[in-house]
């Protein structure tokens, strides 16, 4: 087929569409190591992927194919754009069509929503998120986050039918200062809630105070501080996961229980 097509009204509103060659690597990377992804996509008896919002160009789109063709080379993706004016005719074994949170009618194992909901009211994103995940095929996921304009700073939800499941923070780090730098590119559901008194800024308060310690691990490089910043954070009691692989980006993954906002004290 060359485009996809949905008697569903498309659920959204047509957004900037900025987007730019390797963008979403930071988060494409993460998709193609993480065991819960991995598993999805290789139990999936249709193993469609949906990329929701790709923006002016399909280049991003292409490279997650590529990418995740890695895992499983018999996958299908499928971008997704509210504008008709941005649906491209197929290209490289992956497919376009005229789609918002509807997901066109489609049952992804997998979809990712990048630099969209950032654009939408925090009003929204609860029935945005339920909106897509009631069209996830069984055991599917939805990564949803936003980054800057080259992808070198970067921070994404993991969700599954019943709602946020994990955030993590990606960034280059010769990009930042300190991890709080991170903050300006938190999810919609998140970056209205970097106050005190919210679990999001202890963490990045906390994270701050363990690089600041961590400084003289810098003399190994950033990435050998950030992996100790890590180990600290842990051994404080802030619940984030180990790394257990060497990478090129600074990662920081903690479970949505742990920054979920607390009612009664965002701005």
């Amino acid at each position: 087929m060359d485009s996809v097509a949905s008697s569903a009204r498309p659920h959204g509103t047509i957004t900037r569409g900025t987007t730019g060659i390797n963008r979403l690597r930071r988060s494409d990377r993460w998709l193609v190591h993480h065991p819960g992804v991995r598993a999805a996509l290789a139990g999936a008896p249709d193993p469609l992927v949906v990329d929701l919002g790709y923006g002016a160009m399909p280049n991003t789109t292409l490279e997650l194919a590529a990418r995740l063709r890695s895992v499983r080379s018999d996958l299908r993706v499928v971008g997704l754009e509210i504008d008709p004016q941005r649906v491209v005719p197929a290209r490289d074994g992956v497919h376009f069509g005229l789609g918002g949170f509807e997901l066109a009618g489609l049952t992804p194992v997998l979809v990712r929503a990048f630099n969209v909901l950032r654009q939408y009211p925090e009003s929204d994103v609860a029935q945005s998120w339920a909106t897509m995940t009631a069209q996830l095929a069984p055991g599917g996921l939805i990564i949803e986050g936003t980054c800057d304009e080259i992808g070198r700073r970067c921070a994404w939800l993991l969700l599954d039918a019943t709602g946020p499941l994990t955030l993590t923070l990606a960034c280059d780090p010769f990009d930042i200062e300190r991890p709080s730098d991170l903050a300006e590119r938190l999810p919609k559901a998140l970056i209205h809630h970097n106050v005190p008194g919210q679990p999001i800024h202890d963490l990045l308060t906390a994270a701050d105070r363990h690089w600041a310690a961590a400084a003289p691990h810098g003399v190994f490089g950033p990435r050998v501080r950030w992996r100790m910043m890590l180990k600290s954070l842990r051994d404080n009691g802030f619940p984030v996961e180990q790394q257990r692989r060497q990478v090129r980006d600074c990662i920081l993954t903690t479970p949505w229980s742990a920054v979920a906002p607390v009612t009664g004290s965002s701005r």
